[in-house]
Order: C-alpha cells, then structure tokens, then sequence
C-alpha cells in the first residue's frame, strides 16, 4: 500500500510581482512542469515558477481545505506566510530537489 503526501504551495515570479496557491501529490514532478511551462494558463502567462512555500498533508481533503484558505488570504497575510518560513523568498525547488527552507530566527513555532 502506498501512502499518498498531499501539498499546498505557493509559487512566485522572479520579481515577486504575482502569487499562485495551489495543490498536488507530487510537488517535485508540479514544480517541474511549472519551470518547464508544461502548465497552460496562469503561471505560464505570468511566468510563475519559482516555489517559495510549502506545507505538507497526509489526507487530500485537509490539503485541499487549506489552499482555499491560503487563496482566500489577503496578499499582505500570503506574503507574511512565506516569510514566516522563507523570508529570502528563494526558490524552494532546485535541481529536481525540494528544499526545506530555514525560517528566520524569533518565529514561533520554528525552534
């Protein structure tokens, strides 16, 4: 029996201009086919590639719950999400790996 992970993500741009919130259950193979615009839409047209936050889930419903919540959000509450984890804004997805990002010191919740 295989397990199934669920993630909400959020991808940039390079001059984070714009923010895309989405869902899959394979976000290395997602961000993928974002840097390779293989995503019709949105984040090719504004060229949205650049992971810079993640959580991760264990049942698709929690998963897909949240990311209605993080749409929901306001611009100024996504950005102090991302930073609460990612305060460089840098891209999370390099070379076919997901990296866990180094959240700045003082956050709670972060120790």
């Amino acid at each position: 029996m295989r397990i199934h992970l669920y993630y909400v993500y959020i991808l940039t741009n390079k001059s984070h201009t714009v923010l895309y919130t989405g869902v899959t259950n394979d976000l290395k193979r997602r961000c993928s086919e974002h840097k390779q615009k293989k995503i019709k839409g949105f984040t090719q047209k504004y060229n949205i590639d650049k992971l810079v936050y993640f959580e991760q889930f264990d049942l698709v419903e929690s998963a897909i719950a949240r990311e209605k919540q993080i749409k929901g959000y306001s611009l100024e509450k996504k950005v102090i999400l991302i930073n609460s984890v990612n305060i460089s804004w840098d891209d999370l997805y390099n070379q076919g790996k997901i990296e866990i990002p180094n959240p700045p010191a003082g956050i709670p919740g972060t120790t």
